[in-house]
């Protein structure tokens, strides 16, 4: 398997690395058919090319203009520029894009070209159990028995109607069964959708409490199973506007640990029973305008949700948790933008089945310089901010190697990083063995590489120091906020 995954990624390198093709910039402005360009203008058509799978109706829902209507013509580009940006964002195509042909003074007809991504991805699942890269290399010693493998399908864009099919069968450290369908529209004006997911899950090894800022582990003498949990969901969305979502979800969650775990921490579930059972309520409303959902650069993300842990039957849990999520993106010059989140998390209670427990360390309550630490609470704020400044902008055309459409063009971004991130956790148990950075400012600085890929594949190469004094290199596979 490592060998198998070693050359996959030394053949992919070379590939990025080495000229076998075409090589230029990228490009996503919007140049008009016409060097004359009126004051107002009317869309006839729009035609839409490229899409073999994808049916006409999910492109044209992410429109904000139409036909028959004289719009002008600044406002008409900016309107075609943010159109093109949500149609990429459904991460159904690789390339998108609109142009504008001029058929009088005042009329156009408008051709969406886009390039269709590869649909159905089975893969091998091959990752890290732990909380991050960084936990797996320091803290766990890069013990290789921490790794999760099995196999994955993913069906993205179901019946050509955006439509989620996701199964996965998982085996290595953590033991999983995860089956997901989502239908983003059930109905003919595209605003309400469902989606369903069943989970399983058992560990012979689980964190069963924190002491010092870090996780403590647990497995029994036999080495048998520690802990199984199943979880069902229903989730209804509505989407009223182009960039607001609403979600509600109807839950069930039934978790059950050994009676060992309980005998090494006895407030695990906290009741007293080796059994979690309870069905949860969730309201989320989302307000996302990013350009690139993966890797924004500008426009903004704000995410409130409010849970309800223990409906109806509360006799194992009766709670209440309130998330914030809140990103803002500048755009600063062609090469310079600023990045700049806000999450927070609330519980009611003062204590939590420790399979509840939040904190910064648990994604994506991340400060930089601290990713070998968690600091558990019931409230905590994290502020991230990051300057970054685009070092590359290619894209590889490879196509003449690559017999699948789909993978010929390989794009490479990089953006040097200077980040800033600070928070605190309030912990009102106050344990004496946290005491260093619970209730406590905590910060952290550094610098960084950032590497997007093709497929919105996302990695960063950073070295942080926090207030501690701390310093260390950190590797992380997203971008983080």
């Amino acid at each position: 398997m490592i060998p198998l995954f070693r050359n996959i990624l030394t053949l992919t390198f070379a590939v990025l690395l080495v000229s076998i093709g075409e090589i230029k910039a990228q490009d996503t402005t919007l140049s008009p058919a016409s060097i004359s360009t009126p004051d107002s203008v009317r869309v006839n058509n729009i035609f839409i090319i490229g899409n073999e799978k994808t049916q006409k109706s999910i492109i044209l829902r992410e429109l904000d203009f139409t036909t028959d209507f004289l719009y002008e013509w600044e406002t008409f580009m900016g309107i075609i520029r943010a159109d093109q940006q949500k149609i990429y964002n459904l991460r159904l195509f690789t390339e998108v894009e609109i142009t504008p042909l001029f058929t009088g003074d005042k009329e156009v007809e408008i051709l969406i070209s886009v390039k269709e991504r590869w649909y159905v991805l089975p893969s091998v699942i091959f990752q890290l159990a732990d909380r991050n890269f960084s936990e797996w290399w320091t803290n766990q010693g890069r013990d290789w028995s921490r790794v999760n493998y099995g196999l994955k399908i993913n069906h993205n864009n179901v019946g050509g109607r955006n439509e989620k099919l996701r199964f996965s069968g998982q085996l290595g450290f953590t033991k999983a069964l995860d089956i997901l369908y989502s239908k983003p529209y059930i109905d003919k004006k595209q605003k309400h959708g469902l989606a369903i997911q069943l989970t399983y899950a058992d560990q012979k090894t689980i964190p069963i409490k924190s002491e010092y800022n870090r996780q403590v582990f647990y497995t029994n003498e036999t080495e048998s199973v520690l802990r199984k949990n199943f979880s069902a969901a229903l989730r209804y969305s509505y989407r009223r506007s182009f960039y607001n979502y609403h979600f509600l979800t109807l839950g069930y969650n039934k978790t059950w640990v050994s009676p060992d775990v309980l005998a090494e921490n006895p407030n695990y579930f906290q009741h007293g029973d080796n059994n979690l059972r309870y069905a949860f309520l969730q309201y989320s409303f989302r307000h996302d305008n990013r350009n690139v959902a993966a890797y924004a650069t500008k426009g903004e993300l704000l995410q409130v949700t409010a849970t309800k842990y223990g409906i109806l039957y509360t006799k194992d849990l009766d709670e209440v948790e309130l998330n914030l999520v809140a990103n803002k993106y500048f755009t600063l010059s062609d090469r310079f933008h600023f990045a700049a989140g806000l999450t927070g998390v609330w519980f009611l209670s003062p204590q939590q089945p420790y399979t509840l427990v939040r904190g910064i360390g648990y994604s994506p309550n991340f400060i930089r310089g601290y990713e070998l630490n968690v600091i558990e609470g019931q409230q905590l704020y994290v502020q991230k901010n990051s300057l970054r400044y685009k070092l590359l902008d290619l894209s590889f055309d490879i196509s003449q190697f690559m017999p699948l459409e789909q993978f010929s063009t390989l794009p490479l971004k990089m953006y040097l990083s200077a980040n800033f991130d600070h928070g605190n956790v309030k912990d009102r148990n106050n344990i004496p063995e946290n005491a260093r950075l619970a209730n406590q400012y905590l910060f952290g600085y550094g610098a960084g590489l950032d590497v997007v890929a093709i497929y919105d594949m996302v990695l960063r190469f950073e070295y942080s120091v926090n207030n501690q004094g701390e310093g260390n290199f950190f590797f992380n596979f997203r971008a983080p906020f």
